[in-house]
């Protein structure tokens, strides 16, 4: 009798697109939760939590409890980039989800300052900390995921439906939060503004489904059969990835914080300087953030024939082309217009560098580090950038009484986006993708080398045919 054949170091072959929808579909709710925050920052929490302060300054300090749950998201890449890189992308991805629906419930429980005291604002800041923390190492995970498991010549379009969770999170979220706002001022401010929170148990059941379901990071298993799991992946990424840790952040920082701005800043803008309604704010986030979902995916496969560096910084020049536009269309008070301006700058100009996020930035660092790399260098940019922006704007509003100094702020972001980008490794358009595709080919087989050396294979460049490293950056 012949012996049974030696069982595979591989995980089951599962469908790319399986694992992609799954990463979108649980993004969606991680990022449900993580918004509905700003939206309640927005519309009710300053007269729950913060009564006894101006409008004007509670709105700065439900804005400054917003971006405190930021501040926990570097200390969430670094833990949860740890252990994803120890014991593998599927199971981090889990905790987050069970964590983050925890802290959101509570919330929706919260009694507010009238019942408490000052224990309610005190509390509801550790709760979005807890939120921070969680989703700090989200995104990467679901990231890798989807990226990882994907075939070479389509890691652009597969790594965008993690980032289509966002916008689709925001969407959710924001339909929530409009189906309660029809509720009288009274009932809203009372009980209507808890449900989308206790909304999320739901969620949080149908996303921990989806996700058990689904088999280990194939990149993953390789390094851990080849015993070259890092003792210190956070250790390790700097060491060999510091520049393009740096540049991941600059490239994002123009990204996170435009998002933020509509998300959360605009929705306040539009209904107490512009005057336009709160059904309509709402619904302005709700269009813009359905286009995003359609284009994300879009330009992630028109990345892999163009290039992802180029669709990034195609979406970098178009946030900051459009950005004083849109605050013209605002500032009319027109509805309609407000809508047009939501859709142009978080529907359309965002889409081309949101589509290519997920593929751009995983693929910069290799695979014992890959979840550490990428978490930290998106969290250390949501830090500096998304976590105060609608805190920042507010602020400059008013000091000013004039959009003016939060359009110059947007442009100073946009300015240090395309720089970044453009010195990020990678080349530019066809070739860059050809380019691109050699390499990535290159680093998945070189998950196979030999455990003590990682050794980086030599190939040859799809365009000029000379030698190169392929993990040289």
């Amino acid at each position: 009798m012949s012996n049974p054949p030696a069982s595979s170091t591989k995980p089951a072959a599962v469908s790319p697109l399986r694992v992609a929808m799954a990463s979108f579909i649980g993004t969606t709710v991680e990022y449900y939760d993580f918004f509905i925050y700003g939206t309640a920052a927005a519309l009710v929490f300053p007269e729950l939590f913060f009564p006894d302060a101006s409008p004007a300054i509670g709105i700065l300090l439900s804005f400054a409890t917003f971006g405190v749950g930021f501040l926990a998201r570097p200390l969430g890449g670094v833990v949860f980039g740890h252990f994803g890189d120890r014991v593998g992308r599927k199971r981090m991805l889990v905790i987050s989800l069970v964590g983050m629906g925890s802290a959101t419930v509570l919330m929706g429980l919260l009694p507010g300052y009238a019942q408490i005291g000052i224990a309610a604002p005190i509390l509801l800041t550790l709760l979005r900390l807890v939120q921070g923390f969680v989703v700090g190492g989200e995104w990467g995970g679901a990231t890798l995921m989807a990226v990882e498991h994907a075939p070479t010549a389509k890691k652009g379009f597969f790594g965008s439906f993690s980032q289509m969770g966002a916008p689709a999170g925001t969407s959710v979220a924001t339909l929530a939060f409009f189906a309660v706002s029809q509720l009288p001022d009274e009932q809203f401010l009372s009980w209507g503004w808890r449900l989308p929170f206790l909304f999320s148990a739901v969620l949080i059941v149908i996303g921990l489904f989806i996700r058990l379901s689904l088999t280990e990071s194939p990149d993953f298993a390789e390094v851990k059969a080849q015993s070259a799991v890092v003792r210190m992946p956070i250790a390790e990424a700097f060491r060999k990835h510091w520049k393009e840790i740096l540049l991941i952040a600059g490239t994002y920082l123009s990204q996170g914080v435009f998002a933020y701005i509509c998300m959360a800043y605009l929705v306040s803008y539009g209904t107490t300087v512009a005057g336009i309604s709160r059904t309509f704010a709402l619904a302005g986030v709700f269009v813009a953030g359905i286009v995003a979902v359609i284009l994300y995916p879009v330009f992630g496969s028109l990345s892999d024939t163009f290039g992802r560096k180029t669709m990034y910084l195609l979406g970098a020049v178009a946030m900051g082309v459009v950005i004083g536009p849109a605050f013209a269309l605002i500032n009319t008070g027109n509805p309609w217009l407000f809508m047009a301006a939501q859709v142009l700058v978080f529907g359309i100009a965002m889409a081309p560098a949101a589509g290519v996020t997920g593929s751009l930035f995983t693929m910069v660092f290799d695979a014992d580090v890959r979840y550490s790399g990428v978490s930290i260098g998106y969290t250390l940019s949501q830090v500096v950038g998304s976590a105060f922006a609608p805190t920042i704007a507010t602020a400059l509003y008013a000091s000013t009484k004039s959009s003016t100094s939060i359009v110059t702020y947007l442009l100073i972001v946009s300015a240090i986006s395309i720089v970044s980008v453009i010195l990020l490794p990678g080349g530019w358009g066809r070739a860059g993708a050809a380019h691109q595709l050699v390499r990535d080919q290159a680093a998945s087989t070189s998950n196979t080398a030999d455990a003590e050396t990682f050794s980086t294979p030599t190939v040859l460049d799809a365009d000029s045919a000379e030698p190169l490293h392929v993990l040289d950056k």
